[in-house]
């Protein structure tokens, strides 16, 4: 009975691979006020020309440089589980894995990008990164990868995360970066926020507001802003999660995947596992794609397909995205990351072709998954991960009912032991379901009449 299945460290993939070479419909640009194309150097302020290559390629590899490789050999390539003892709990024939990506030195699989984006802007002479996190999972990991690199770090962190989760601010500042929580005075776009609700909890989409402004703003020109999702080249970087798992599955003897699962915020740990199997599906293979949101904050399930910012200040391009609106301040729940407005565009494009089928679950069951979870693979997991655990139970259960030994694959994208606070009000009765009705999202919404409309494109195949 194998449970894990390793890699060498000569065997760790040595490109990123770049969905955007192809799917079936190509992506649409992101677009500047005017209504019109960005061009690369309109977003030079923001990030180094060397990401910005990698955010507009259409080239189907891209190699990672040995630089990268070299801090991600620390703890990759990671190991696939197969959970023997989840199985057996639920009596079902279904053969269950998870890319175990807690191991990372800040617990998620945050840093794939983190040491990545860290090492471009190094090379291109940048001195300091600002950023945003939800739940401290990516400012963790930037600070970590800043740690490593040589550079500065500071961090926008939303404030009811900043408020829940004390100890990833602690991680952050051991690794030497600055934390603050957003809404913030330090920034017009967040003490814009401020005026009007001072009592907001936050949201993903104010605090990349002022982390881009700290960036644009900063007159040496040494600093630019690092994005933990949603965008092309971090979706790349995390590609190395599913190019890993599928040689493992491989060395473990499973041909075929039925199923494959991640939680779902603004797309990075779902696209990292799930791109390199979406090319086979691309390619003729039966894979059900499943990304996982919360039922409160559902993008994927309840937003519209529509051109939108990614920040409440309108600082980033429109974006084609699924999006309940940049205004949107989602409810507070436990799982910060998955706390955000829109979806990366690669995703969005995804679901609009039928190559992935998102589902929104709330946090309840989600907790309720976690804790079986622990008790049989013995992992605490990430509130954010829960979701996708979720749904592999409730896909077992129907494999249980079907009489069918399906292979499910899930992405484990961090563990919980910075996020007790949600377990403990899980324990004792202090969760509440949050269900988003369709007036609240027609009022965030309700702005952006008039901005552009993204086209439909499917090929109808799925």
């Amino acid at each position: 009975m194998q449970t894990k299945v390793f890699l060498k460290e000569s065997e760790i993939p040595k490109k990123w691979y770049n969905i955007a070479a192809d799917l079936p419909s190509p992506l649409q640009p992101p677009l500047g006020p005017d209504g019109k194309p960005v061009s690369p150097d309109m977003l030079a302020p923001v990030f180094p020309m060397n990401l910005i290559e990698q955010e507009v390629s259409q080239e189907r590899w891209i190699d990672i440089p040995e630089g990268v490789l070299e801090i991600l050999y620390r703890w990759r390539p990671s190991p696939l589980h197969r959970a023997h003892h989840l199985e057996k709990a639920l009596g079902t024939p279904a053969r269950i894995y998870y890319k175990n990506e807690s191991v990372s030195p800040a617990g998620s699989h945050k840093p794939n990008t983190a040491v990545a984006q860290a090492w471009y802007n190094k090379q291109f002479g940048i001195k300091k990164l600002a950023t945003e996190t939800g739940a401290g999972q990516w400012g963790s990991a930037l600070a970590f990868a800043c740690s490593l690199i040589g550079l500065e770090c500071k961090v926008f962190m939303v404030r009811i995360s900043f408020e829940q989760k004390p100890m990833r601010k602690v991680m952050m500042q051991t690794w030497g970066a600055t934390c603050i929580p957003s809404p913030s005075p330090e920034t017009k776009a967040g003490r814009d926020v401020l005026e009007k609700h001072p009592d907001t909890p936050g949201s993903l989409g104010i605090a990349i507001s002022e982390a881009v402004e700290a960036a644009v703003t900063d007159p040496t020109g040494q600093t630019r802003y690092s994005l933990g999702s949603v965008l092309n080249h971090v979706l790349l970087h995390q590609t190395i999660i599913g190019l890993e798992a599928k040689k493992q599955l491989k060395k473990i003897g499973e041909k075929k995947v039925d199923i494959v699962i991640g939680c779902a915020g603004g797309g990075s740990n779902f696209a990292g596992l799930s791109f390199p199997f979406a090319n086979d599906k691309i390619h003729g293979a039966a894979i059900d794609i499943i990304p996982v949101e919360p039922a409160s904050c559902p993008t994927l399930t309840k937003g519209p397909f529509i051109y939108d910012h990614g920040d409440i200040a309108k600082m980033t391009p429109l974006l084609p995205m699924h999006s309940l609106g940049h205004s949107f301040v989602p409810d507070s729940i436990h799982a910060g990351g998955l706390r955000y407005h829109g979806m990366a565009p690669l995703v969005s494009q995804g679901v609009v072709e039928g190559l992935f089928r998102p589902m929104a679950i709330q946090q309840n069951e989600c907790f309720r998954a976690a804790l079986l979870f622990a008790k049989t693979e013995g992992i605490i997991i990430a509130p954010e991960t829960s979701h996708a655990v979720a749904v592999v139970i409730r896909k077992a259960k129907e494999a249980k009912e079907e009489g069918k030994e399906k292979v499910i694959i899930f992405n484990l994208s961090g563990h919980g032991l910075m996020d007790l606070n949600g377990y403990d009000a899980f324990l004792h009765g202090r969760l509440v379901d949050h269900e988003l009705h369709q007036d609240e999202v027609d009022a965030a919404l309700c702005e952006l009449k008039g901005l552009p409309l993204p086209t439909v494109n499917r090929t109808g195949k799925w």
